[in-house]
């Protein structure tokens, strides 16, 4: 396989089988069902009494800004990439894209991430682990790089399912919650990075980390599914938060303790990072003593040596990628949601890379996700 442009964060869709095919029949009667959303297009009701997700939004390859909406998308109008593998491949093809990496629906992993029943809230997550490996990256596992969804059920729980990730061949997890399950970092969480720096198992932060705990927001009358988001919600950073959880992570020191552990921040963009690593070190020469604070260095020295950091359209990041870190940045597409420009992207790499050197350039869009996942030409 020849790797020379690969897409660090693409999506997939749910198909219309996956939950009836792929989770145990003693939760057929509650599993996520198909309904109708208000102009007729297909939604997932993921749970009973719980506002059905529309496709909308989720489903635009090929679409003009003007034609995207949240209603009334029908799985036989929209590209049957968004949730088969082998027509993915052929989508990418057309879009000159070699690789992708994988992340589910996130109306989907939202909702069960906070599901009160342990038993169906490991169900879904494994039916959806089984579906995006076993049949979806089937289609050819040199291209299609599924990212495993860690489930929520403890510290013991996710250590397992660390292994198992890595024994499956999956290439990296995905952590929504805090591995022990609590609403903020803690020491409970130690075994689980140890385990992932041995492994050499980067581990991917989509959007966001943490939260109430399962209990919490039982109690809370979660967990909820956005039904249909509108107004500013459209216009407002998903990743405004993401500077926060970044210098939470390195000033606990656990990059100290596991130097060797790899995250990656993934759809947070990259513009703001310069800006953000300039604010850490001032504050940490300032604040260090007072805060005594044990780092052995710099907060952008962790950054640099122990982060990645996923983008779409960023040209601030790329104009300013010497201070972001050329070797942490990589380029994505978000297919198939709003945010992608299929089957344009050798289009909008050229207009956003303009001026850029062939070897930041390949660095960006190829080579710091080939040294991530431990891929190679052939």
């Amino acid at each position: 396989m020849q790797y020379n442009l690969i897409d660090a964060d693409a999506h997939t869709v749910d198909p219309p089988h996956l939950y009836e095919k792929y989770m145990p029949k003693k939760y057929h009667d509650d599993m996520p069902k198909m309904v109708k959303d208000a102009e007729g297009g297909d939604a997932w009701e993921f749970g009973r009494g719980v506002a059905a997700r529309p496709l909308g939004m989720v489903v635009t390859p090929g679409q003009r800004y003007e034609e995207m909406r949240w209603l009334g998308a029908k799985y036989s109008e929209f590209r049957k990439g968004c949730w088969d593998g082998k027509a993915r491949l052929e989508d990418m093809d057309f879009d000159g894209i070699d690789a992708q990496v994988l992340y589910p629906w996130p109306s989907f992993v939202n909702y069960f991430m906070d599901h009160p029943d342990d038993g169906m809230h490991k169900a879904t997550i494994e039916a959806y682990n089984n579906w995006i490996f076993n049949e979806f990256a089937a289609a050819d596992h040199k291209r299609l790089f599924p990212m495993f969804q860690m489930p929520n059920l403890g510290i013991e729980t996710s250590l397992a399912e660390l292994r198992r990730a890595k024994r499956e061949g999956y290439k990296g997890v995905i952590l929504l919650r805090y591995p022990s399950g609590n609403p903020e970092l803690s020491d409970e969480d130690e075994p689980f990075w140890a385990e992932a720096e041995e492994m050499g198992m980067p581990l991917h932060l989509h959007i966001s980390i943490g939260g109430a705990t399962r209990a919490q927001a039982a109690t809370a009358g979660k967990p909820q599914v956005m039904a249909a988001p509108a107004g500013n919600f459209l216009i407002v950073a998903p990743f405004a938060g993401f500077a926060i959880i970044l210098i939470k992570f390195i000033a606990s020191g656990i990059f100290d303790r596991y130097p060797n552990l790899q995250m990656v921040s993934v759809e947070n963009q990259a513009g703001w990072i310069p800006s953000a690593l300039e604010f850490y070190d001032d504050r940490y020469w300032r604040n260090r003593t007072a805060a005594g604070s044990t780092l052995k260095m710099l907060p952008s020295h962790y950054f640099h040596r122990n982060w990645s950091a996923s983008f779409i359209i960023d040209h601030y990041a790329v104009q300013n990628r010497h201070t972001a870190g050329v070797k942490n940045l990589l380029w994505s597409t978000d297919y198939p949601h709003h945010g992608n420009d299929w089957p344009y992207s050798r289009k909008v790499i050229d207009d956003m890379f303009y001026g850029v050197s062939d070897e930041d350039r390949h660095a960006m869009t190829c080579g710091n996700a080939m040294k991530l996942y431990g891929l190679e030409n052939s």
